[in-house]
Parts: C-alpha cells; sequence; structure tokens
C-alpha cells in the first residue's frame, strides 16, 4: 500500500498532503493538551513492531503493494490522535531512509494508513464496546473487525487514488476491486493478530499495567 513516486497526479498529491497535514496537525495539538506517561510509554515499542510488519510487502497487479498495516492496532492501544502520529512517524521514516514510498506519495500514505485505518480501526473498536458492553468477547470482535475493516477501506481508498490520478495507467475500475479485494483477504489475518495482541495486553496486565486502560475506553474490564 505503499504508493511510490510517479502514481500520482498533481491534484491527488494537493489533496492527500492537505488532509494529512491537517490531520496531523491536529494530532499534534490534541497530544501536546495532555498525553498520559502510560501511552507515551508504549510509542516506541509499538512503532518498532508496525515498522518491522509493514516491510514486509508483497507486489499486486493493479495497485501497489500488499502489507500489514497496523493502524487499528495503533488507533486502540494509543487512541486516533497519537495513533496517528505513530503511523506518521512509521512511514516518515520509510519513505526518507528506505525509499519505501515515495516522497509525492507520502500525503496518500498517511491518509491510507495512518488515517482511514487508524481511525476506522479506533471507531469500530469503540463502538463494539459501546454496543456489547466491556467483554472480553467484545473487545475480540471489535479488534477483528476493527483490524479487517480498517485495512480493507486504507485498499479502497488507495485504489481511488491511483485510479483517478492521471499519472497511473489504471483507471478505478482495476485499482479499486484489486486493491481492496486483496486487502479485504489480508485484513482477515490482520483482524486476528489486531484481536490477539489486544487481547493478549490485557490478560497481561501484569507486564504491561496499563493494557486496561487502552484507548480510555474501557476500564476495569473483565480479562
Amino acid at each position: 500500500m505503499h504508493i511510490p513516486d510517479g502514481f500520482l497526479d498533481l491534484p491527488v498529491i494537493v489533496v492527500t498532503y492537505a488532509v494529512a497535514v491537517t490531520w496531523l496537525a491536529y494530532s499534534f495539538y490534541k497530544v501536546g493538551k495532555g498525553v498520559g506517561k502510560d501511552k507515551l510509554s508504549m510509542v516506541p515499542v509499538l512503532a518498532a513492531g508496525i515498522f518491522v510488519a509493514q516491510m514486509l510487502n508483497w507486489p499486486i497487479p493493479g495497485g501497489t503493494s500488499l502489507h500489514f498495516v497496523g493502524g487499528a492496532l495503533a488507533g486502540v492501544l494509543l487512541g486516533p490522535y497519537l495513533g496517528s502520529i505513530v503511523i506518521f512517524i512509521v512511514l516518515l521514516v520509510q519513505c526518507l531512509i528506505f525509499h519505501d514510498g515515495g516522497i509525492t506519495a507520502l500525503g496518500a500514505n498517511v491518509l491510507n494508513m495512518g488515517i482511514v485505518d487508524v481511525l476506522v480501526g479506533y471507531a469500530t473498536y469503540v463502538l463494539a464496546l459501546k454496543l456489547l458492553g466491556p467483554e472480553r468477547r467484545a473487545r475480540l470482535i471489535g479488534a477483528f473487525v476493527g483490524g479487517w475493516l480498517g485495512i480493507t477501506l486504507a485498499g479502497i481508498v488507495c485504489g481511488l487514488e491511483i485510479g483517478y490520478s492521471s499519472a497511473c495507467p489504471f483507471g478505478i475500475a482495476i485499482s479499486v476491486p484489486v486493491m481492496g479485494a486483496w486487502h479485504a483477504a489480508l485484513g482477515v489475518i490482520e483482524g486476528f493478530i489486531t484481536a490477539f495482541v489486544i487481547d493478549y495486553l490485557r490478560v497481561r496486565a501484569d507486564i504491561i499495567p496499563q493494557a486496561d486502560l487502552l484507548s480510555g475506553v474501557v476500564r476495569n474490564a473483565k480479562p
């Protein structure tokens, strides 16, 4: 899903950068108003894990690449604002140092993985807890569906960006189905991983004491 340079035309680049910069600026503002030390302590570990996961790329026809994202996991663990910042940092390092994703496409990559995936995953998890209560079953369902839906919608948005760009030979009739279908398939695995990590952190609150305060959504949750 890391779009390289040359796939997007100027209008798409400008729009995606504008959305990404606006959201990141607001996220930094919200985080600057106060974030608990428990969440900040999780940032480097989570960023390192997501960085490694995202470096495993599989090329796919009609789009760019297929890989794990971790946006939903970041959103659930850190909240939508800090979660987006973590994904942005990962993408920035990958872009500038490892040339994974182009500089001109950084705005689009942040939009897809750092905004769409993070917000959808977070919102889905919160909705599941509100509808089903703070039980383990609700957390597993919310994390799984959030992980799957987040990466699937991020892939579809990526397909729209590529398909509507005059710089790419593939239109949305090819790019959207290919990106959406492949990421929906991978999303099943990402959903399971997201659910496993969330469940493990809550059950092993003895190892990570702040685990029962993830996202500030559920307190005193039953393991």
